[in-house]
C-alpha cells in the first residue's frame, strides 16, 4: 500500500499552517483530524474526516540528502513519447537491481525540443553501478534511436539540500 500524505500548506488557512503528515492512510486521518480540531479549530466528525480523506494524496518524496549523486542528461526529442516509452521499459526490466531513488523528466521552455533528465542515486558508486548494467546500457543505445543527437551527460555531488 502507498504512503499516504496531508499537507495543510494545499488547503486553505487563516494561519498559514506548513504542517505536513505522511504514514499509512489511517494514521494520517487520524493525525490529521486531531491536528485540524486542535490547531485549526474545526470539529471532528464525518464531515471532516470526508474533506480530509479526499484531500489525502500519495507521498511522492525524491531521496536527496548530502552527499547524493545526481545525474543530468540533456536530450533533444521531437516527440517525447518515445522516449517515454524506453524508459517505462528500462523501468520494468531494471526492477529491484536498479540503485537510481528518483527521476523528474523537464522541458526547457526557452529550447523547443530539449529536455532535461535528473536522476538521483544515494552516491556516486551507486550511480556507477546503474550505468554498468546490462539493462542501462540497452536503454542508453535505445534513448539514441529515439531522441536526435548526442544526450549530454553532468554528473553532479550533492554538496547541500535546501528544505523549502
Amino acid at each position: 500500500m502507498a504512503r499516504k500524505t496531508m499537507d495543510c500548506r494545499t488547503m486553505p488557512s487563516d494561519s498559514n499552517c506548513t504542517v505536513q503528515i505522511s504514514g499509512e492512510e489511517d494514521e494520517v486521518l487520524e493525525t490529521a483530524a486531531a491536528h485540524a480540531v486542535a490547531a485549526h479549530g474545526h470539529t471532528d466528525g464525518p464531515e471532516l474526516r470526508d474533506g480530509l480523506r479526499a484531500a489525502l494524496r500519495d507521498e511522492e518524496v525524491l531521496l536527496v540528502d548530502d552527499g547524493s549523486f545526481v545525474q543530468l542528461i540533456e536530450f533533444h526529442a521531437r516527440d517525447l513519447s518515445g522516449f517515454r516509452a524506453t524508459a517505462e521499459q528500462w523501468r520494468e526490466r531494471m526492477g529491484k537491481e536498479t540503485t537510481a531513488r528518483w527521476g523528474v523528466v523537464a522541458a526547457d521552455r526557452d529550447r523547443p525540443d530539449t529536455y532535461v533528465e535528473l536522476v538521483g542515486f544515494p552516491d556516486h558508486d551507486a550511480a556507477m553501478r546503474n550505468s554498468e548494467h546490462p539493462v542501462t546500457t540497452d536503454f542508453a543505445k535505445r534513448m539514441h534511436e529515439v531522441t536526435e543527437g548526442e544526450a549530454s551527460f553532468r554528473n553532479l555531488d550533492v554538496v547541500e539540500v535546501l528544505r523549502m
